[in-house]
């Protein structure tokens, strides 16, 4: 093993200036806040969604701040509400005028044994995971297939792939997250529209830290290529190339951000 130091930030090349966007689960510091800053950096409107309400308005005030009022905006969304999804995709038009990228990276995780899992929980990670991407992902194709193109990129994982104990119900909404990127892109492809994944490892952040145990976190960096996690920032740089016209031929797509693809 490798074990090689974060990478020096890569600053934007203006890949998507003129593009609204969506992202969300994006109140913070992981992948979908990073996300934002970099769709910012591309010169992209972006309209931020999450669920935590205090937490999506300090971010929006933090991009605000470094990028202005006018490219980026905030809606508070849970994607387990089909009203407050049509009402996130709705705002992007009415704000915007139109629908061009959307990156769907709300998810929750959790750990529990099979065998003592509840049907609560089973259905949450699901509900979230699962079916939240379904929801935006048809809100964002109703939208598109009208105005005639744009890109989804879908947040998966590498454990939609590989087995890992304790994540039988986040392992299963992943493996969901990719089959449905693989049929909605050979439906989309009709309108122009094309839908990719990424399957990222370990992107650590501070939730992550918090809800995963010190020894996992070791056991799990040791798994890695180079010795080290992703940065959040690695991982959208990927989402940022599926949203631009450098994957132009790419649709259906799940792309590993890691070395354990399968």
């Amino acid at each position: 093993m490798t074990d090689v130091e974060s990478p020096s930030y890569v600053p934007g090349h203006g890949l998507l200036e003129g593009r609204t966007a969506v992202v969300t689960a994006a109140a913070g510091a992981g992948i979908g806040g990073a996300t934002a800053r970099r769709l910012l950096e591309e010169g992209a409107r972006v309209l931020i969604s999450d669920a935590h309400v205090r937490r999506l308005k300090e971010y929006e005030a933090e991009l605000a701040g470094e990028f202005g009022t006018g490219p980026v905006s905030a809606v508070p969304c849970d994607v387990t509400d089909e009203t407050q999804v049509r009402a996130l995709f709705d705002t992007a038009v009415r704000e915007h005028g139109r629908l061009d990228v959307v990156v769907n990276n709300a998810g929750l995780g959790g750990t529990a044994e099979l065998v003592d899992m509840t049907d609560d929980q089973w259905s949450r990670v699901l509900d979230v995971t699962l079916n939240g991407t379904f929801r935006c992902t048809r809100a964002a194709l109703r939208l598109m297939r009208d105005t005639g193109g744009g890109v989804i990129v879908n947040n998966a994982s590498v454990v939609g792939w590989r087995a890992q104990a304790g994540q039988a119900h986040y392992a299963a909404a992943k493996a969901g997250v990719m089959a449905l990127t693989r049929c909605a892109a050979v439906e989309a492809a009709a309108y122009g529209v094309r839908v990719n994944a990424v399957a990222p490892s370990l992107a650590l952040h501070p939730h992550l830290v918090k809800v995963t145990t010190p020894e996992l976190l070791t056991e799990l960096t040791a798994r890695e290529a180079y010795g080290r996690h992703a940065e959040p920032w690695e991982v959208a740089n990927v989402i940022v190339f599926l949203a631009s016209g450098y994957s132009s031929y790419m649709t259906g797509e799940v792309v590993s951000v890691s070395s354990r693809h399968p």
